[in-house]
């Protein structure tokens, strides 16, 4: 709180004329000079109530301490670009992915391909944290890109029972074609008066910057990837022909 003349002056202003066991107190700061012509600072006690409603252990050998110049421990609460990157992955709402089948899901067939249409173009998801604070300028941004697109049949008894298709950036965002793929989804068992837990899912691919540009160059440490999920029951019936 203190420069070696702050200090003087503030005890002799404090205690000036202050009864004992103030006066020795006084005397005895006086007899230390102050620490003047010494690098460093006084530092004094501070209630964090100004009611002393909380105990502190104030004795007269810590009420005021000389401390002199030194390196200062690493603060582990103090906050850096990847705190702030965390506090946007933690903040980004990933879309869930418009996956619309055809047939409709109440209405698959045995053995008749299901083709697996993703009806809308992705782009990318970011969410910047900053913050802005007496002169503390920092930012972090996350950038969630869409990789990759996986469905999941739901059951055993589907060929195949999962498949995955690349995202393709194009002019008007990242997208998947699904119609002349492999990958479609033929149920071979009817669901019988259940049904079958379809699932569909987006990969993203997480990076993040060290300001508040999406297109900024990508930091270190990586970010997990992100995952947004989409799941519906589907009804597959069996279709009983009569051969003549």
């Amino acid at each position: 709180m203190y420069t070696p003349q702050e200090y003087e002056k503030f005890i002799k202003d404090a205690y000036g004329g202050a009864q004992e066991p103030a006066a020795s107190y006084a005397r005895k700061r006086d007899e230390e000079k102050y620490h003047k012509g010494d690098d460093g600072l006084w530092w004094q006690v501070q209630f964090r109530h100004d009611d002393y409603s909380e105990a502190c252990p104030v004795t007269t050998g810590n009420w005021e301490i000389w401390v002199p110049p030194a390196d200062p421990q690493p603060d582990p609460n103090k906050l850096t670009p990847e705190i702030l990157s965390e506090l946007a992955y933690n903040s980004t709402k990933l879309p869930t992915p418009p996956v619309v089948l055809s047939p409709k899901a109440d209405r698959l067939i045995v053995n008749l391909g299901t083709r697996v249409k993703f009806e809308e173009n992705f782009d990318r998801v970011w969410t910047t944290a900053s913050i802005d604070y007496k002169g503390v300028l920092m930012a972090a941004t996350t950038v969630a890109t869409p990789v990759a697109l996986k469905v999941e049949a739901g059951t055993a008894d589907a060929d195949p029972q999962t498949c995955t298709y690349d995202l393709i950036k194009g002019p008007d965002g990242y997208s998947v074609d699904s119609t002349d793929s492999g990958c479609n989804v033929t149920y071979r068992r009817s669901s019988g008066d259940g049904t079958y837990p379809f699932k569909a899912s987006i990969t993203w691919k997480v990076t993040w910057t060290d300001s508040a540009d999406p297109d900024g160059p990508a930091r270190q440490p990586g970010l997990p990837d992100g995952l947004s999920t989409f799941e519906q029951a589907v009804a597959v019936r069996e279709i009983q022909a009569v051969n003549r």
